[in-house]
């Protein structure tokens, strides 16, 4: 494991912000400020961190999705940490935070939000309260290439003739390409140029928690009025909603209810309707009679651009050698491209010593080596039902159902390729199939790799839960 600091240096307040840095490479953005904006270490005793967290929705959200990633971050920094628990309430920060007023200007931070030191600040702390939008993701800052533009020009279109042009704008693409700088930078824009319009950006786990509280207070029409009067509705991780019939249900109404008299709507996934498998069809045609638009993963130059783009907001000198250095290790992911400049700069910092080629290249290495690969039978079926939302006795019995199907001969693909499992063994185990059963499954999916990107990017996701710790 890589760490930065032992535990003996550490303050609580300098444990949480390193941890964060971790943890929101490992989450969306709209998600990060969702579920961590209000979170402060509380307290930490025999091993055990003590949490604050805003509410009890929060509390339960962290714990029941979150808390490994957690963890696993908190480790990294000390790994004498045993556990983390969860508490509801405003932690204050330490005094020393509190007596920095140009942070507390800059960010204007809710007590309970810990403050960053000025060069490794969280970019997502300064968001608008009335539209959710966060100003520092806009057009100027969004580095266009082959692999976004379309969805780049048809999110410059909106804004200039919004509710018309593109409606609904549908933007997909795998973790951490930008597709939340994007979308929020198209509200951002908007309320640039029109100042009067109301704009409301909303990641869709949000969403369901609104749902949830308004069902039982009994506000849903309050919360209905709240969504139908925006002028531009924009909803990130749509894919979220698909689990619930009754989440479809909602977001149905509002939908037509802002189609209906031309107002904007936006919407982000990290697939296109066709592949979310419980998607309602009613939602999927609506989502496909607007524009469809994917982000894939950036060139070589696009990498490089990215990298020099953030080194200049950091104000940090890099040599180029090691820039290029890091664009060709990492090649399918924005945000860890980012990350692997944070970690050099940061361990720059730590050990007060220049940034070089040698120290780009051993930080990389720590990066590359993480224990990430261990994986079982079990991992990579629980991974590909849950993908998709399929039962996982499904894959192992005879149905031949379409929606089966195609998971199970993913799943095949994925034994073989990262357990490196005979085919006889993978018969075995996915209901005791014939071994050309699944060499053909295998074949097909290979086939498809070269023509179907997105079976690329679906892989990779899964592969992502399939090595969770």
């Amino acid at each position: 494991m890589w760490i930065l600091k032992t535990n003996s240096h550490m303050t609580h307040e300098e444990l949480w912000r390193n941890a964060l840095q971790e943890i929101e490479l490992a989450t969306t953005k709209a998600n990060f400020i969702t579920w961590f904006k209000q979170t402060a270490i509380a307290d930490l005793r025999d091993g055990i961190i003590t949490l604050s967290v805003p509410n009890g929705f929060a509390r339960e959200w962290l714990k029941s999705k979150y808390h490994k990633s957690i963890l696993r971050a908190i480790r990294n920094l000390n790994n004498d940490i045993k556990d983390v628990e969860y508490v509801i309430g405003k932690y204050q920060p330490p005094e020393e935070s509190r007596r920095r007023p140009s942070a507390e200007k800059r960010y204007a931070p809710e007590p309970g939000v810990v403050i960053p030191d000025e060069e490794f600040s969280l970019r997502d702390l300064s968001v608008d309260p009335d539209t959710n939008l966060n100003p520092r993701y806009v057009f100027e800052t969004f580095i266009v290439g082959s692999f976004n533009e379309l969805a780049h020009a048809a999110g410059q279109s909106i804004v200039k003739n919004p509710g018309t042009t593109y409606n609904p704008l549908f933007i997909y693409g795998g973790v951490g390409l930008g597709k939340t700088h994007l979308i929020q930078a198209i509200g951002n824009e908007m309320m640039k140029q029109n100042p009067t319009r109301k704009v409301r950006y909303v990641p869709a786990e949000r969403f369901m928690g609104e749902i949830v509280e308004a069902l039982k207070n009994q506000e849903m029409s309050r919360l209905k009025e709240k969504y139908r009067s925006v002028d531009m509705l924009i909803m990130d991780d749509i894919q979220f909603i698909a689990r619930t019939e009754k989440m479809q249900e909602e977001f149905f109404h509002i939908f037509n209810a802002l189609y209906e008299r031309n107002k904007q709507i936006l919407i982000s996934s990290d697939r296109p309707p066709k592949s979310i498998p419980t998607l309602e069809e009613r939602l999927r045609s609506r989502f496909e009679g607007g524009m469809i638009a994917d982000i894939g993963q950036p060139d070589r130059e696009t990498r490089m651009t990215i990298l020099k783009a953030k080194a200049d907001q950091k104000g940090i000198v890099i040599p180029e050698e090691a820039l290029w250095y890091i664009a060709d290790s990492i090649k399918t992911n924005v945000r860890e491209l980012e990350g692997a400049l944070n970690r050099i700069v940061i361990s720059a910092k730590l050990t007060n010593s220049p940034i070089t080629i040698e120290e780009t290249k051993r930080i990389l290495t720590y990066i590359s080596q993480e224990p990430r690969r261990f994986t079982s039978v079990k991992k990579v079926l629980k991974a590909v039902a849950e993908f998709y939302d399929v039962e996982e006795k499904a894959l192992t019995n005879h149905s031949r159902k379409k929606e089966v199907v195609k998971p199970r001969q993913i799943a095949m693909y994925l034994l073989r390729e990262e357990m490196k499992s005979s085919f006889p063994f993978i018969g075995e185990k996915l209901g005791k199939k014939d071994h050309t059963t699944v060499i053909h499954a295998c074949k097909k999916i290979t086939n498809e790799l070269k023509n179907n990107p997105m079976i690329e990017n679906e892989l990779q996701m899964i592969k992502e839960k399939i090595y969770e710790v």
